[in-house]
């Protein structure tokens, strides 16, 4: 992996690295998971799962070496997800948990500090169902 930074570029970063105690908060990978819905959340869920798997396997790992190269920290590498509840649509709130699950699989399998899309659409679509 190499970057066409200027020495100029690279001796400013390690100065605000040492002196200002800068890091970069966060990378993030985006993933479309719209192509996973299956037709039921057993099948969503391992289609999102192995998306993710196949995606994101080396994410961390290539945080990793961008911190080691450049000597900046990488506090947190993160997936977003397009937001789960466009694909569990009509499912049951047991089908949509199951698809919960596995996108948690997912993140522990690729070691990400944060996988994010589940929450906010489920959260919507789940009130109706249970009536808040």
């Amino acid at each position: 992996m190499s970057f066409n930074l200027s020495k100029d570029e690279i001796f400013e970063t390690v100065r605000m690295v040492q002196a200002e105690n800068l890091d970069i908060r966060t990378i993030t990978m985006g993933i479309n998971i719209l192509d996973c819905r299956g037709g039921n959340g057993e099948e969503t869920g391992r289609k999102v799962r192995d998306k993710i798997v196949n995606y994101a396997h080396n994410l961390v790992e290539v945080g990793e070496d961008i911190e080691k190269e450049y000597g900046i920290p990488i506090i947190n590498k993160r997936i977003a997800v397009t937001p789960a509840a466009m694909i569990a649509d009509g499912l049951s709130i047991n089908d949509t948990i199951t698809v919960a699950r596995y996108l948690d699989r997912a993140a522990q399998e690729v070691g990400v500090n944060f996988l994010g899309g589940f929450s906010a659409w489920c959260i919507r679509d789940l009130r109706g169902e249970i009536g808040q």
